[in-house]
């Protein structure tokens, strides 16, 4: 079985970060150890929740798993709280990245034009400088901006702005990228995309490639939909689909598992059901493993 590391916080109650990683990435089939850097009693969308830093456990755990001689076929990083947790992470892939281990980074630190709280312009360039040694980055447009230090355009783009943004960060010196959250305008003169839709772009650096994937559009955002997203890639990358079906995957494994979560009318801060959501996902996966 491929094994995986994933490393990100973790809540112990709501829908984000390891929560959702674990149990997609095992029930893909693929076995997902993880790395804890922060504990927190619940996810930040709760008040007056705990937190835990975990960064000076971090090296102790590297060493214990070199000296047992565990090796990964997957490093995937997401959510990381500090320039010392980026520093490690420059160490992890160097000491654990085998000839096959894709490592994948989701920058996970901002949305909607704005950082994170706790976070700043230059912890982004930072992360930028971590996304450099990654085989794929899954970025949304607003980590996009902040990475590569230009404004963020909330709309009114055209295709041409997008191939800017997706070779800029290919410049950083990740293999590939994948850029979501793409919303074109209806009058905007492009073939990708139509009213009511949002999408995702692909660039591959090493044949300029760039593919374009389109889904439904909902009228309703949810905490943590970027770590399922993220998930499902990895997962589907892990078991062998190609970049493109992975995150084809992704996109309506989150649409569905929105859908699914608005129709039981439940509070969008705490996040998706997508446990609910599994069988389809799992049928996909099948379907593309097929093909």
């Amino acid at each position: 079985m491929k094994r995986i590391i994933t490393v990100q916080d973790i809540s112990c109650v709501g829908k984000c970060s390891l929560t959702v990683a674990l149990p997609i990435i095992s029930a893909m089939g693929v076995e997902a150890s993880i790395l804890p850097t922060a504990v927190l009693s619940t996810h930040t969308m709760f008040k007056n929740f705990t937190f835990r830093d975990l960064t000076s456990d971090i090296e102790p755990i590297m060493a214990h798993w070199k000296q047992e001689k565990i090796g990964f076929d997957a490093i995937y990083t997401g959510y990381l709280g500090s320039f010392e947790q980026l520093e490690l992470m420059h160490k992890l892939f160097a000491e654990f990245r085998g000839k096959d281990t894709k490592v994948i980074v989701d920058p996970c630190m901002a949305d909607n034009g704005k950082l994170y709280p706790g976070f700043t312009p230059e912890f982004a360039l930072a992360m930028g400088k971590l996304c450099s040694e990654a085989d794929i980055i899954v970025p949304n447009l607003t980590e996009a901006s902040y990475m590569l230090g230009i404004p963020y355009v909330s709309g009114g783009y055209d295709e041409d702005y997008i191939v800017d943004v997706l070779k800029r960060l290919a410049a950083l010196g990740a293999k590939q990228i994948v850029l979501k959250g793409i919303v074109f305008d209806s009058d905007q003169k492009s073939v990708k995309g139509v009213n009511g839709q949002i999408g995702i772009a692909s660039y591959n650096s090493e044949d300029g490639k760039i593919k374009w994937y389109f889904h439904e559009k909902m009228s309703q955002s949810y905490h943590g939909t970027g770590d399922i997203f993220a998930s499902v890639l990895v997962g589907g990358l892990t078991r062998g689909l190609s970049l493109e079906d992975s995150y084809s995957l992704a996109g309506d494994f989150v649409v569905e598992s929105i859908r699914v979560t608005m129709s039981e009318d439940k509070e969008k801060w705490y996040g998706v059901d997508f446990e609910a959501v599994f069988p389809y996902l799992l049928d996909r996966l099948a379907k593309l493993k097929k093909n």
